[in-house]
């Protein structure tokens, strides 16, 4: 069972993430002096991807609640879950080749699709815990928090939030503190769709064109994800907002 709910939000983090990234590649190929790394920008990035990230949490506990009812060897439950983050986060190594090759000294290490690869694998135990999961997601991401003001002097723990000097990406998103945005959307998963049915009342709008629009792109969040660069680079370029040479 889908929530239309969930897809229509996934789908505004969707839209959001498009025009940010149009936004950063604008002033990343230098033809606008566009401030997309503070100000107003940077809270605007911030909060789609917390948005986008707490779907997450929120759509692993409801396959979990639906999967639970049909799977009930546990081992293959756990086995579905791990190839599926498997399937993401070798997507984001994907990505991590391809911008090896194109930006080099900024690629793409641990970014969100990593991110969300390894929390798919790791959240599995974290479903069964409930309430939990807020209190640890806190302390996850105030973890993050606390380790973002440090730099260290190896690159082996990267994934997890230990940054080491002179790192620089265009995308990155570790395990602390972005885990504990999973695990917050997790509780509240358990909290609102617990059984995999909705424990709030709400109109349904899911009828109304916009809402079938946003539900849709929604539903295709991963695809649109891998295709949005590349075709906003590319109709940049086309219409010579861009001075990337192709």
């Amino acid at each position: 069972m889908r929530f239309w709910e969930i897809d229509f939000l996934r789908g505004i983090a969707i839209i959001m993430m498009v025009i940010y990234h149009t936004v950063y590649n604008l002033s990343y190929f230098g033809q606008y002096e566009i401030r997309a790394v503070s100000g107003f920008w940077l809270y605007f990035a911030r909060t789609t991807a917390n948005l986008f990230i707490f779907l997450v949490g929120v759509s692993l506990y409801i396959s979990y609640a639906k999967s639970d009812k049909i799977i009930k060897d546990h081992r293959k439950l756990y086995l579905k879950q791990f190839i599926r983050g498997l399937k993401i986060f070798c997507w984001g190594l994907l990505i991590t080749v391809i911008t090896w090759f194109i930006f080099r000294e900024s690629a793409v290490i641990f970014g969100i699709l990593h991110l969300i690869g390894i929390s798919v694998i790791i959240a599995y135990p974290f479903l069964k815990m409930k309430y939990w999961n807020l209190p640890l997601g806190i302390l996850f991401i105030a973890l993050g928090a606390y380790i973002k003001r440090l730099t260290f002097s190896f690159p082996w723990l990267l994934w997890l939030g230990f940054k080491p000097k002179y790192f620089n990406t265009l995308d990155y998103f570790p395990l602390l503190p972005w885990f504990g945005v999973v695990l917050i959307g997790i509780f509240v998963g358990n909290l609102l769709y617990e059984d995999e049915v909705r424990k709030y009342s709400i109109f349904d709008f899911s009828s109304f064109s916009i809402i079938k629009l946003f539900s849709y792109l929604g539903k295709h969040a991963l695809l649109i994800y891998l295709v949005h660069q590349p075709v906003i680079v590319g109709i940049l370029y086309i219409f010579g907002i861009t001075k990337i040479g192709l």
